[in-house]
């Protein structure tokens, strides 16, 4: 049987379709980025727009998680559906997920196990098809050498701390997860940075109602991280934040874009 390749989707539009180009663009931003000194990062929240507007944010994330790789076994990608309305969570049941640095491995057996765990985990590759919040993240995990299989979740309409608390129950010590999501959309940037401050102080006080008012498109695995993260005693640290004003010039309407490390606490 041939494997079940899911090709790029945004290749083109969101990055650059061309290896050195890509590579090129993923060197500055990396080189440009300066997060805190941090171990023990278990998860990360980082956004998922084209990466002239959020690629300079989400590579303090991934700066941050290249000092760490060896400790890596297996990435949880959780973003949300953007395309398609469906119950559950869409497990991309797929052999690999290909980018134009070449294939990354998705680990089918967490997939059956999580089928097999829960009802509302349902494989579905027809809801990843053409999905951006995901795959857009595959390229700064190649670029850093993380080869570790990932566990690719789209979130449709599910009650996220469900899924954190089934979650918690699968994850290892060895397991990082990735929520991918952007945060307020197309107000002028003032109004952008207000409403993002309110949510991001949410996120961090471990707020799950506050958050859940929220406008960022990927609230729900959000919360989800957050359950997981009460779980097993993470904290988060808030690594950057700016909005597409300050990346890409235009501040009459923006989105804004934040990078949150989970680390280790006391308890975990």
């Amino acid at each position: 049987m041939n494997p079940l390749i899911r090709p790029p989707a945004v290749a083109g539009t969101f990055y650059p379709a061309t290896p050195s180009k890509l590579k090129s663009l993923l060197a500055t931003q990396l080189e440009a980025a300066d997060p805190p000194a941090l171990s023990g990062v278990r998860a990360l929240i980082l956004p998922h727009a084209g990466y002239v507007y959020s690629g300079p944010v989400a590579a303090f994330g991934y700066r941050l998680l290249s000092t760490q790789l060896e400790q890596i076994e297996r990435v949880y990608l959780l973003g949300p559906a953007h395309r398609i309305w469906f119950p559950g969570v869409a497990l991309g049941d797929y052999d690999a997920f290909q980018t134009p640095l070449g294939m990354v491995r998705v680990d089918r057996e967490c997939i059956a196990a999580l089928a097999n765990a829960e009802d509302f985990f349902i494989p579905m590759v027809q809801a990843h098809e053409g999905e951006h919040c995901l795959e857009v993240q595959l390229p700064f995990l190649q670029y850093i050498g993380l080869d570790a299989p990932i566990v690719p979740l789209l979130f449709g309409e599910v009650h996220p701390q469900q899924v954190g608390r089934a979650l918690a129950t699968q994850l290892t010590p060895h397991d990082l997860v990735i929520v991918s999501s952007d945060l307020s959309h197309y107000y002028a940037d003032e109004m952008a940075r207000r409403l993002d401050q309110g949510f991001l102080t949410a996120v961090l006080e471990g707020d799950k109602l506050q958050v859940s008012e929220g406008e960022a498109c990927g609230q729900c695995p959000i919360i989800a991280l957050m359950t997981l993260a009460e779980r097993w005693g993470w904290q988060p640290q808030l690594l950057d934040y700016r909005t597409s004003g300050d990346t890409a010039g235009d501040r009459r309407q923006v989105v804004g874009y934040a990078a949150i490390a989970y680390v280790e606490g006391a308890d975990g």
